[in-house]
């Protein structure tokens, strides 16, 4: 049946507040956790106006386009037109999670929940404007349609972490239904299952009724939506998220206080909870840590990887600035007759590699095959980041204050750093 097939599918989404943070600042990670040889892309989308009456294709399904869009950067699939995860000009970050809830998984297409993060961010000026975005149009279009560039179709309802410089919300959905919580401090994670309990900030008009009539709820008592709207039998990769969600609860609790960019780099790559995946079917495709300062006067940060395994990859800062430099490097093939796109689909498979995947999956097979010479690639790789790291807390510290042109560039120059430490 779609949307439950054995291999292991998992995503873990991570903010923190004040005071959770060591710094007056949200803190926003996410590791993408993706068909083994899928590759994801970063892609920058300017901001822009749209006319009247225009229309805009997202992976399977036509839509009504807003009349303007903000400029995002998207860590994606490279096959689809959505994101796992991303962020916008206006400091706004998005991911999502894979869920199965009693609403059942629908074949048709329709939105995917990759393409609601697109759209959030692309129309949402804040958490709560996207969280807005996001669920008018999950009430207007659904959501639908297989998640994986394969044949046999895997389908998926969604969870989604939204924050910005000042809050976060947690939206978990259900077919058409959803129900959201505001964060304002503290810290959160999301794993693959419905975890908004009784404490429920906004919720689709019509979630109770439909629980009622359906059986689910007597309409009695208090309304807990992980309760009611989750399965009673659990499909396994579900039961494992249960152990990967604690694990993440208890990093973070570890953290209260001390929580950095770093920190949730290190969350990010730990192989033990099972938070950074590499497991026969899926690992992690890529990962992004945001910093979003509480201060206006100080820019966010964005991090991403570009390439599988956090523990063997590197961290590289993007920053929102007029005249950005293009990283063609971390941006895939496109194909005149894509496989993703005619119907019906994925009857072939094209090579979406780009050029730094191609470098670190060779990088990779050197440490696997010598040890030694694998750890000294990645030593350097590590001391490469942090000059990265480095950089970006003294940016947002106030210590330096780079020109215009040095941040348009930033992104480009470390992707082509790590480069040449492959050659």
């Amino acid at each position: 049946m779609a949307g439950h097939d054995p291999a292991p599918s998992c995503c873990d989404c991570f903010v923190a507040l004040p005071p959770h943070t060591a710094a007056p600042a949200v803190v926003f990670g996410k590791n993408a956790d993706r068909p083994r040889h899928e590759v994801q892309e970063i892609a920058y989308i300017p901001s822009a106006v749209h006319r009247p009456g225009d229309k805009v294709q997202c992976t399977y399904i036509e839509i009504e386009q807003a009349e303007r869009t903000h400029a995002v950067v998207l860590s994606r699939p490279a096959w689809l037109w959505g994101a796992e995860m991303g962020a916008n000009e206006h400091g706004v970050c998005v991911g999502n999670e894979g869920v199965w809830t009693r609403e059942p998984v629908g074949e048709g297409e329709a939105l995917l929940g990759m393409d609601l993060v697109r759209l959030g961010l692309e129309r949402g000026g804040s958490a709560r404007e996207a969280l807005e975005v996001i669920t008018a149009l999950l009430e207007q279009h659904g959501q639908g349609g297989s998640c994986k560039e394969e044949p046999i179709p895997f389908v998926y309802h969604n969870t989604f972490l939204l924050a910005d410089r000042h809050e976060a919300w947690v939206l978990e959905t259900a077919g058409r239904y959803w129900a959201a919580q505001r964060i304002q401090e503290g810290s959160r994670n999301i794993s693959n299952q419905l975890s908004i309990g009784t404490d429920i900030t906004a919720e689709h008009p019509g979630l109770r009724q439909r629980a009622q009539s359906q059986g689910w709820w007597s309409g009695v008592g208090q309304f807990s939506f992980a309760e009611v709207f989750s399965l009673a039998q659990q499909p396994p990769r579900m039961e494992a998220a249960k152990s990967r969600y604690r694990a993440g609860k208890e990093l973070l609790q570890q953290h209260a206080g001390r929580i950095t960019a770093e920190t949730f780099m290190a969350i990010l790559r730990d192989k033990d909870s099972g938070i950074c995946v590499d497991s026969e079917g899926f690992r992690t495709a890529g990962s992004m840590v945001s910093v979003l300062p509480q201060d206006p006067a100080l820019p966010c940060v964005h991090f991403f990887t570009a390439t599988p395994d956090p523990s063997r990859s590197v961290f590289k800062p993007f920053v929102f600035v007029p005249g950005l430099k293009p990283a063609p490097q971390v941006s895939s093939p496109t194909f005149s007759d894509d496989p993703a796109k005619k119907v019906p689909r994925f009857q072939s498979t094209v090579d979406r590699r780009h050029e730094l995947y191609r470098r670190h999956q060779a990088a990779l097979e050197l440490m696997e095959k010598d040890q030694e010479r694998g750890q000294e690639l990645l030593q350097t790789l590590r001391d490469l980041e942090k000059q990265g790291l480095e950089a970006v807390n003294a940016l947002l510290a106030g210590n330096v204050a780079p020109k215009p042109e040095e941040l348009a560039e930033l992104f480009f120059d470390c992707v082509d750093a790590e480069m040449k430490f492959y050659k």
